[in-house]
């Protein structure tokens, strides 16, 4: 008899299951569970979108197994394989930055703080939002007061920096949510794609910890909204340049330091003896840094080497007519600039010029140009910079600089090197990311076909592996996101192009969508506009479908394919269109509209079948055919057509085997055993998931040894 089972726990299980598509094993479940919900209903039924659609779906399946004994065994062996969602350890991350070693006043600050996230759980969320103008030392507020409350929060800190190099590139609530997830311990394939269902597993994970989360440099309200819970240990402050309105959260303003705290902060940072000896000095100093513990900070070193004749000026200056006059943070940076030698200075000015997430002695050198300094002088200049408080270290060991810091940098290369200097170098800079990260492309992927013309030119990079190629663009993708950016308003598309094309690996391999998503929209908006017909606007709209695909914007995603196609035909590049048909076809596969599936699949192989032998890749034809032989196997089993299923799988599996393609192979088998599974032949499923596990675990393939493990189940549940 069947075991009646909660509408709830069906539609819970498709939410699992929907959430889990991040990687390829998650993908063949969401695409189980719609051949599954074809084979119960016999009709079509769209894969459901949203949790009130996901009910729907589940009802479906309810009302069948009520009705038929046989439908209920069914649904009970299909919820005894899926296993539910991630449920593993919870780590307790540790991300706060390091607190300033002095840390002066804000006394009524952190009593503000201690209030909101002491006060009686009443089911609204704990959120302060800390806001003053930059160089008030906001920042540093938050940071010191989450290391002071340590015990307070056992299960961890989390932190996000969503300030980005520009409001084009910072991180939006879903990437944020991503590292988030990581960081407490969800396996990065894990990961939903969708946002609404990161937000719903953020809360879930954090629902019974004792947790704070700093979210510093926030835009606005809707930036920070999906990342706020309302757990009751969970203690959230946003970091902003002002109140953020429509945000429900306890507003602390942080400003300058009195006099009296600036100067024990001067004294801390210099010494007494220099304090002292600064004289009348002192207080034209303070007035200068205008409580600004950035300010004092900058002027701390300088102390000492005061010229004499300004010390009797007692302050005032000579801003005059200084339209920035009042300004303390510009006042410490000009001071800071004024002392730095020539060649300091340029590369100061220069490397300033694009918001560069992360300037390095490499990048330093294409930015200075020729008679520039040598990498390993670069690198001693930026941490002269950094000494001078000009820029700021990143934990990888890199510079960035403050916004602020920046603005001033970037007036004064236009002024002292001119326009044409400028683009000059932004140019250069690009050009060296660009050759850059087509070498490594090529390194972390070299079976790929390619449309930019350096990849002939350069070949691949110089690595151990591709592992490693991989991790060196990685490492590089904030400023290859900022290059295409660059490189569009340089008035350079091919080069925006070429630099989104070797972004494949990490779309491919890091999954690093959402970072990349602005630079892949830039480059197929530079692609349409310079040649819309060509070759290189169908690979733009084909990776940004992949990255589209990956976050669940389907819709989206099928557009861009369409235009894929089309732009590819029209360039008579057979191989691309065959590419981005059968990309299609996998896109309604996810949609679970099988027939449509199946004709892409078909017109694909059709496409391939025109290269004739002479083709540069006709080599790569037979692998990508016995491809698409497996995915109209796919295709077929959703329209429970299994006979002609097994039918194309055996083909493919026959290629593969011959072409010695292991893993294919593997893939291939557990589709076969998903067939016999779906048509109660157990004997038969649980011998190809077998053969499939024993390839598998050689290639320590996770996911999917786990997948195979939730089909033995099904299996062993339906046949008991």
């Amino acid at each position: 008899m069947f075991e009646p089972v909660s509408l709830s726990a069906v539609a819970a299980v498709f939410g699992a299951v929907g959430a889990s598509v991040a990687n390829e094993a998650g993908k063949w479940a969401w695409e189980s569970a719609g051949a599954f919900v074809r084979r119960v209903t016999g009709r079509d039924v769209p894969a459901p979108t949203g949790a009130a659609e996901r009910a729907t779906v589940a009802q479906l399946l309810l009302d069948a197994a009520g009705s038929d004994p046989a439908q209920a065994r069914a649904l009970r062996a299909w919820l005894g394989g899926q296993g539910g969602g991630w449920s593993g350890p919870l780590a307790a991350p540790s991300l706060l930055p390091p607190s300033d070693r002095f840390f002066t006043d804000r006394r009524k600050v952190l009593a503000l703080l201690d209030r909101e996230a002491g006060r009686k759980a009443d089911g609204t969320p704990r959120v302060s939002v800390l806001y003053g103008p930059q160089g008030m030392g906001v920042s540093a507020a938050a940071v010191h007061w989450g290391a002071l409350q340590r015990k307070r929060f056992p299960d961890g800190q989390l932190y996000a920096d969503l300030s980005g190099g520009s409001p084009a590139t910072a991180p939006d609530a879903a990437a944020v949510l991503r590292q988030f997830l990581i960081h407490l311990g969800m396996p990065a394939d894990r990961v939903p794609p969708a946002a609404q269902d990161r937000v719903e597993r953020f809360r879930s994970l954090v629902a019974e910890r004792q947790l704070l989360v700093v979210l510093d440099h926030a835009r606005s309200a809707a930036q920070v909204r999906p990342l706020i819970t309302a757990a009751p240990g969970v203690v959230t402050v946003v970091v902003a340049r002002r109140p953020l309105t429509g945000l429900d959260a306890v507003p602390i303003p942080v400003g300058p330091l009195s006099d009296k705290d600036a100067r024990r902060l001067l004294t801390d940072l210099a010494g007494k003896e220099t304090v002292s000896a600064a004289g009348p000095a002192l207080s034209g100093v303070l007035e200068r840094c205008g409580g600004s513990p950035f300010a004092l900070r900058a002027a701390a070193p300088r102390l000492a080497f005061i010229p004499q004749q300004r010390r009797g000026r007692g302050g005032g200056g000579d801003g005059g007519g200084d339209p920035h006059a009042g300004d303390p943070v510009r006042a410490a940076v000009q001071e800071s600039y004024e002392v730095l030698e020539p060649e300091e200075a340029r590369l100061f000015r220069l490397c300033a010029l694009r918001p560069w997430p992360a300037v390095g002695p490499e990048l330093a050198v294409a930015v200075a140009g020729p008679g520039g300094p040598t990498v390993e002088r670069a690198g001693v200049l930026l941490a002269g910079l950094a000494e001078a408080g000009l820029v700021e270290a990143t934990p990888e060991g890199r510079y960035r600089y403050r916004p602020a810091v920046r603005r001033f940098a970037e007036e004064q290369a236009a002024r002292v090197d001119g326009l044409a200097a400028c683009a000059g170098a932004v140019t250069r800079a690009v050009e060296h990311l660009l050759r850059f990260a087509v070498r490594a492309d090529y390194a972390a992927l070299r079976e790929r076909w390619h449309v930019g013309p350096l990849y002939r030119e350069l070949g691949p990079g110089d690595y151990p592996d591709a592992g490693a190629a991989l991790a060196a663009l990685v490492a590089e993708v904030g400023n290859l996101v900022e290059a295409v950016l660059a490189a569009e308003e340089l008035a350079a598309p091919a080069t925006a192009c070429e630099l989104a094309e070797a972004s494949w690996a990490v779309q491919l391999k890091a999954g690093r969508h959402e970072a990349l998503l602005p630079a892949l929209r830039t480059a197929v908006r530079a692609a349409v506009a310079h040649d819309p017909d060509s070759a290189m606007a169908g690979r733009m709209h084909t990776q940004l479908a992949f990255a589209l695909m990956e976050l669940d914007l389907l819709a989206e995603a099928e557009s861009c394919l369409v235009d894929a196609s089309s732009a590819f035909e029209r360039a008579g590049h057979l191989l691309g269109q065959a590419t981005a048909v059968e990309s299609l076809g996998l896109l309604r596969l996810r949609q679970w509209r099988w027939q449509p599936a199946y004709d892409c699949f078909e017109r694909a192989d059709g496409l391939l079948a025109s290269i004739g032998p002479d083709h540069e890749r006709a080599g790569d034809v037979p692998r990508a055919r016995a491809l698409l032989k497996r995915h109209r196997g796919r295709a077929l089993r959703g329209l429970a057509e299994y006979e002609r299923a097994r039918v194309w799988l055996t083909e493919a599996l026959s290629e593969f085997r011959r072409l010695r393609d292991n893993y294919n192979a593997a893939r291939t088998l557990t589709n076969l055993a998903e067939t016999w599974a779906d048509t109660s032949a157990t004997d038969q499923a649980l011998a190809a998931i077998d053969e499939a596990a024993a390839i598998l675990d050689r290639e320590q393939a996770e996911p999917h040894l786990r997948y195979l493990a939730g089909l033995r189940q099904q299996c062993l549940t339906e046949r008991d």
